[in-house]
């Protein structure tokens, strides 16, 4: 796991000093070596921070084939390499280093860009192929590991982060529309909020040219069609089988999961709460060690936020060396600057702020991976907005009262997600659009145009008007490959759409790879497997949701390593207290209200003055919570405004 720089000129040497300078500001992802290449025309230039953890003596990078006319950096895994390493030997192919990273090399010189079809793992490469003069850059399947780029004057950039680009001599600019919408809670795949700043986006790569460059998909998710037969008929799904059968197979993928994902020089940790994933992952984990397994907890204060004490008998349960770090809300306030500056984009909860903490404090401890528990609920519809949709558009033939009960039920188990199950308020012409291809709206998309109301109400008339008659939601849609979508069970729409969009973008980067490699910890998500994904999107939409609860199937697989506390827990989301007070609450009016906040364009500053003086429509959790979360985001543009110089 590491950092990277790439430029490409189809004209002119490339700057060296804008190479090193670049790849500095990558140090936080890779403190254990630094080193760059340059072509002899001068034209290709790549920089490499390395985070040391396959491979500790020979592994640095670039590395070269064997007669050096591939040059690659890489920022990840590769798991199972041993194997195909062993494989690429024996048709005579020679290494020269005992990285994972080689191999990607050597399946290019046989497979081209083919080759992505045998990497399994999260990464993001550049490889410059001399012969052909051509750069080859990718990003992993579901976007585990950011990969971006620009072009000016030229030259083609691409960085592991941003702030990289723009120190190698990208304009720093706010891109409008993006930050449009950003504010209603949708983003593009391959947006970002600076002009002229694109990420490649999950399960595609690029192929530049001196003449051309394009974007081209490799892999998606595929999922069963909503009338069985039609899959049947055409060979793509098997008859239903008892649920005991998928149960274990689940259980045998998961294991296998883990298991590639132990690997390593260095000793590996688990990030443990008290949801099922984490824990499923620990019992794992302490299942296929002999010694015992670290795991790391972070805990708020005491409350419904507060999952120490579920984490801790979990821990027990798998005989596991227990580190639980608690956090106060204005040790929240105190790093908010530092976190929301690492993840380059507007953040609406201080969970990502604890998870930059977390990870300082378990590089503190001497760890550089752990495994996390990232991608269950998008696999498992562990949300409850995707059990709404469950309930509501995958459950022909259910009694309408029998209906109303579950879903009211649903609603009160989860008045800790804001705006879940309230109406939407944008309009139904905001949504109409997605709704004519799906035939419904998804309901975590309904949820955010409820989220969004309060800081839409807070823009500038000029912003408004610049953006007038843009439909957020039908220009998210429009971006997308929906062609058979609309084929699907709707829950699988629902999921899909999220993994396309808010998934790799929000969740991904600041509870993922940005606020772990701030610390130089690789965090390494054994259920984005991308076989284990493959399995789980084919399986019956009954076996993800049953009745109320939610990953029934995952839940069966794990049983035999949970504790019943877990087992039986509802899915609760890892937020931090949606309070505004202490240090948090000084924070936010010291930022809002100082002259440089007033130079961001998009908002009214009277109405923001209003809006803060009158504090939360009602004492209901839900006017708090939406109030700090419209907080936070104005906070993080102004903090973002001033670290970029923008």
């Amino acid at each position: 796991m590491c950092g990277f720089v790439t430029m490409f000129s189809t004209d002119a040497p490339v700057s060296v000093e804008a190479l090193r300078r670049s790849v500095r500001t990558l140090h936080h992802r890779g403190p254990d070596g630094r080193r760059e290449w340059v072509a002899k025309n001068g034209q290709v230039g790549m920089a490499h921070a390395r985070l040391s953890i396959i491979d500790l003596t020979t592994g640095d990078q670039p590395i070269a084939n064997e007669d050096e006319a591939l040059h690659i950096v890489v920022n990840g895994e590769f798991y199972d390499f041993e194997r195909q390493r062993a494989e690429l030997q024996a048709r005579g192919h020679r290494f020269r280093t005992q990285s994972d990273s080689e191999i990607l090399l050597h399946l290019y010189e046989e497979r081209g860009t083919h080759c992505l079809a045998q990497l399994r793992g999260e990464f993001a490469f550049c490889l410059w192929d001399e012969r052909n003069r051509a750069l080859f850059a990718a990003r992993d399947r579901f976007g585990i590991k950011p990969l971006f780029y620009a072009r000016v004057h030229g030259t083609l950039y691409l960085a592991s982060e941003i702030k990289a680009l723009f120190e190698a001599g990208v304009p720093a600019q706010w891109d409008d529309e993006s930050v449009h919408q950003e504010l209603h809670l949708v983003s593009d795949a391959d947006r970002t909020m600076f002009r002229g700043v694109y990420q490649v986006p999950p399960g595609h790569f690029l192929l530049a040219t001196r003449y051309n460059t394009q974007i081209v998909p490799y892999w998606d998710l595929k999922y069963p069609s909503a009338d069985p037969s039609a899959d049947h008929s055409a060979g793509h799904s098997a008859p239903r089988r008892e649920d005991a059968h998928y149960v274990t197979q689940l259980r045998q993928s998961l294991v296998e999961a883990v298991r590639l994902r132990l690997r390593a020089d260095v000793p590996v940790g688990v990030y443990l709460s008290g949801g099922l994933d984490s824990c499923a992952l620990l019992g794992v984990a302490a299942s296929l060690r002999s010694e015992p397994v670290d795991a790391f907890t972070i805990a708020f204060e005491k409350g419904p936020y507060d999952e120490g004490p579920i984490a801790e008998e979990m821990a027990a349960r798998a005989g596991a060396r227990f580190h639980r770090f608690d956090v106060s809300e204005d040790l929240l306030a105190d790093r908010f600057a530092d976190a929301v500056w690492h993840c380059e984009t507007i953040i609406a909860n201080g969970n990502a702020v604890a998870k930059f903490i977390l990870s300082e404090k378990v590089r503190d401890y001497g760890f550089k991976v752990v495994l996390t528990g990232e991608g269950s609920d998008e696999l498992f519809a562990g949300y409850p907005s995707f059990r709404q949709d469950m309930l509501l558009h995958n459950t022909p033939g259910e009694d309408a009262a029998t209906k109303a009960e579950r879903l009211a039920a649903l609603h009160a188990a989860n008045r800790h997600y804001g705006s879940f199950g309230a109406p939407p308020t944008v309009g139904v012409e905001a949504t109409a659009s997605i709704e004519r291809v799906l035939g419904y709206v998804p309901a975590w998309l309904l949820s955010f145009t409820t989220s969004s109301t309060t800081v839409r109400g807070l823009l500038a008339a000029n912003f408004v008007s610049e953006l007038a008659g843009r439909n957020p939601y039908a220009m998210l849609l429009n971006r997308l490959d929906a062609r058979d979508l609309a084929t699907r069970e709707p829950v699988n729409q629902s999921m899909w759409l999220w993994l396309k969009t808010a998934f790799p973008n929000r969740l991904l980067n600041y509870l993922g790879d940005r606020m772990e490699m701030a610390h130089s910890i690789e965090g390494r998500p054994p259920l984005l497997d991308h076989l284990f994904a493959e399995q789980a999107a084919m399986l019956p939409a009954d076996l993800k949701v049953r009745g109320n609860v939610e990953k029934y199937v995952l839940r069966e697989a794990a049983r035999p390593y949970l504790t019943d506390t877990v087992y039986r827990r509802q899915k609760h989301p890892f937020l931090a207290p949606p309070e505004l007070k202490g240090r948090m609450r000084q924070r936010v009016q010291d930022v809002l209200r100082t002259p440089k906040a007033r130079t961001l364009h998009f908002f009214d500053w009277k109405k923001v003055d209003a809006f803060l003086d009158a504090g939360p429509a009602d004492a209901s959790p839900t006017a708090r919570g939406r109030y700090f979360a419209t907080c936070i985001q104005l906070t993080s543009l102004c903090v973002l405004q001033e670290r970029y110089g923008l």
